[in-house]
């Protein structure tokens, strides 16, 4: 599988949060061409502000790797990181963040911020971006005009 495969998979995750009515973001953790994580936004049916699609990820990832290290790990996620999310991703060591559409309202990783690029920052993460931007940019645009419709 390659970058593209693993973001289709990571948008699979995305419409389940989409059907859930949570704003729809999927997220994969993937070590030798394998998933290990998996996660989508939760945030509204968890009642938590910790339950991002990526953190969900990372902790699925790690109770299956049984560590928190991820040196060697992919980080897919088809909205790109807030700053908990890209924290947590250089916490914890992570090789790559592959996301797909940019998040100008709160984005980490190049768009208000770039932390997991910060040369300050004692780990730096590979960043890659713009993979399946249109299909990850058109199911937030869709959520979102839903939302506005029915609260109109």
């Amino acid at each position: 599988m390659n970058d593209i495969d693993f973001m289709k998979e990571a948008l699979i995750l995305a419409k389940k949060a989409f059907e859930l009515g949570e704003i729809p973001i999927g997220a994969l953790i993937v070590r030798d061409e394998k998933i290990i994580g998996r996660g989508f936004n939760r945030r509204s049916i968890d009642a938590s502000p910790f339950a991002h699609a990526e953190m969900l990820a990372m902790k699925d990832a790690a109770e299956n790797m049984r560590s928190w290290r991820f040196d060697d790990c992919t980080l897919y996620v088809t909205l790109e990181p807030c700053v908990m999310c890209a924290g947590a991703a250089v916490q914890c060591r992570m090789k790559r963040i592959v996301f797909g559409t940019r998040d100008s309202k709160a984005g980490a990783v190049g768009s208000l911020y770039n932390i997991p690029a910060d040369k300050r920052m004692y780990h730096n993460c590979l960043i890659k971006e713009g993979i399946l931007k249109a299909e990850c940019s058109e199911i937030l645009r869709e959520f979102f005009s839903q939302k506005r419709k029915n609260n109109i």
